[in-house]
């Protein structure tokens, strides 16, 4: 029986004990006749290799999805039923399959759980929809060949792309009429409650200086909800950074809760589970904060070293604008706050740090954000960097261009061309484009100052909830492109307890590279999707034999296992155990901001 996700997921009780053991009998038969925990691990492998091997026999009528799918939950069942597993995940997974089987009841078991199981066993027994995204038959013009089959496959592929617009239509950027219209009305009315001119509006130090910072002046300029306002009023009780440009306030609707206006808040104001963690936290050890455990990987102070030929160099501990989901906001007190310039005793420090290790080709100049830096500041410290002989890149890791794209000054641009040696050292600017609402002309005309002098501009999308819809990625790697900016990386949510209303499972940001993002033209789609692995580095999603699927919890967690980035070139005995978001949890915020789950269907079938 083919099973499609059609139920409506905001029902707690669909998925429970007795709603997956009525859809596989035999399969929980199985595990009844069981002696003991190890002849249940014994009967379940077996079982489980039958069951794959039936489904993907030549002859079993089972159609390529169905295969495939039944190959990966294969895969995973193995995985979740060894006793190492066990250990790594801290969960007796088969003691609690043998419990469900024998009808004992397990209250920790919540639906998440069973949805997850439930969808592993579908997917083992070929069961699943074969419900692609679209009902266009791409297999329709291999019964035709030469020209016959060209205009088939072109008039397909048309199709196809006329989805792709269709969803990416959904998404209305900064560059859009009616949103420029918008925003210069908004930026009028905050303008007159900051006492502001347009020559000061343009002048990136009057951005600085008015730099919004309590829920009472938020309010005066933008509608906020009420949870929005205690959020920010409790932020700045508990001594949380907070700080909003000027010119990002104006990207704002006015009214809160619209699809872009709440991916645009999301960067800035904090949710209240949000506040209530991280005041904890400071009011304990802050250092149990850095979740990259940059500590451990930082030789002297402002450097961080997790691979060969590449550092970071944070000079400058603040922003002009704090991202609530900063993997360093542990370090930063607020916005723009004073004493951030690192001392001349530690920049010698670190420049000798440099200087001594000429295996360092490439430098990250970041923080902070470094282009908040007096011009002088900014500039002596890039030219000590390029001063180092073995330099062969330097990389300024910003959001300017985001938060007030008037920094991205001619002197600014002029400078750093200035440091360009046309085969001999590179300079590039990463910065940090979330969504398309946040593409505007100033942005446009800010990335265009920087590559009219030759220096590139990268971008690191962080995948959160508030930007993880159908093809919203997609609509953003398009204008991205369009506007001068190359995809650089697609970062999945660090696992970070005070972040998870941002947090986003795995298996959607594997589902978006493949089902998405595949559908762009390879130019448009240059980014790499990561998770970042604390003090390890970067784990390339994408590379499946890096991770090893080893846990299920009561919640309906995945654990996962990921292994190091130089296992294969140089031995090492590490490995991170990682905590990813339950599936079914992600897929009913979904359907609370009013999209449908069953247009993700496949999520539970990525690894």
């Amino acid at each position: 029986m083919i099973v499609k996700m059609n139920v409506s997921l905001r029902d707690p009780n669909i998925y429970t004990a007795e709603y997956v053991v009525s859809h596989f009998p035999r399969f929980f038969a199985a595990l009844r006749a069981a002696e003991d925990i190890e002849n249940a691990r014994e009967r379940l492998s077996k079982l489980i290799a039958a069951v794959e091997n039936d489904v993907c026999r030549t002859e079993s009528g089972f159609g390529q999805g169905a295969r495939l799918r039944s190959r990966d939950c294969a895969e995973g069942l193995r995985n979740l039923v060894r006793p190492r597993s066990e250990q790594l995940a801290e969960f007796p997974f088969v003691q609690g399959l043998l419990d469900v089987a024998a009808g004992r009841p397990r209250g920790d078991l919540q639906p998440a759980f069973f949805a997850d199981l439930y969808h592993l066993l579908l997917g083992l027994y070929g069961r699943a929809a074969d419900d692609p995204l679209s009902d266009i038959d791409i297999g329709s013009f291999a019964e035709l060949s030469g020209r016959d089959a060209a205009i088939a496959r072109s008039a397909q592929l048309d199709a196809l792309w006329e989805m792709v617009e269709t969803w990416c239509g959904r998404y209305a950027s900064g560059l859009d009429a009616a949103a420029i219209s918008a925003r210069e009305a908004r930026r009028a009315r905050i303008m007159a409650a900051l006492g502001g001119s347009p020559a000061a509006w343009n002048d990136w130090r009057w951005q600085i200086k008015h730099i919004i910072r309590d829920a009472d002046q938020l309010a005066e300029m933008v509608t906020l909800s009420a949870v929005e306002r205690e959020a920010v009023s409790r932020a700045r009780r508990g001594r949380l950074p907070f700080g909003i440009t000027p010119y990002y306030l104006s990207l704002m609707d006015e009214e809160p809760g619209g699809e872009r206006d709440r991916a645009v808040r999301a960067q800035v104001i904090p949710p209240p589970d949000y506040v209530e963690r991280m005041t904890t936290l400071r009011d304990g050890d802050s250092a149990g904060l850095d979740f990259m455990r940059e500590a451990d990987t930082s030789p002297v102070d402002l450097i961080t070293r997790r691979y060969p030929a590449i550092c970071i160099f944070k000079p400058f501990n603040t922003c002009p604008q704090i991202c609530v989901y900063c993997q360093r906001n542990w370090e930063i007190d607020d916005a723009m706050m004073p004493g951030a310039m690192a001392s001349e005793e530690q920049l010698e420090t670190a420049f000798k740090w440099l200087a001594d290790h000429p295996a360092i080709r490439e430098v990250l100049v970041t923080g902070g954000d470094p282009l908040a830096m007096d011009e002088e500041q900014f500039e002596r410290i890039l030219l000590r960097v390029a001063a180092l002989p073995q330099v062969e890149r330097l990389r300024v890791g910003t959001r300017t261009p985001v938060t007030m794209p008037t920094r991205i000054t001619e002197r600014l641009a002029a400078f750093l061309g200035s440091l360009r040696r046309s085969g001999r050292r590179e300079v590039a600017l990463v910065t940090h484009v979330q969504h398309v609402a946040e593409i505007t002309p100033e942005l446009v005309a800010a990335i265009d100052r920087l590559r009219c002098r030759g220096i590139p501009v990268y971008n690191q999308h962080v995948y959160t909830f508030y930007t993880s819809r159908r093809f919203e990625a997609v609509a953003l790697r398009r204008l991205l492109r369009l506007a001068g900016i190359d995809p650089y990386y697609t970062f999945n949510t660090k696992g970070k307890e005070e972040t998870l209303a941002y947090r986003v499972p795995i298996a959607r940001l594997l589902q978006e590279q493949r089902e998405e993002a595949r559908l762009l033209p390879g130019i448009g789609r240059t980014d790499e999707a990561v998770y970042n692995v604390p003090g390890l580095g970067k784990h390339y999603l994408r590379a499946a034999r890096q991770r090893d699927l080893v846990g299920l919890l009561p919640d309906g967690t995945r654990v996962f296992e990921f292994y190091p980035w130089e296992q294969n070139i140089v031995a090492t005995e590490h490995a991170y155990i990682g905590h990813d978001v339950p599936i079914l949890d992600y897929l009913r915020r979904l359907e609370a901001v009013g999209e449908r789950a069953a247009d993700y269907h496949s999520i539970w079938y990525y690894f």
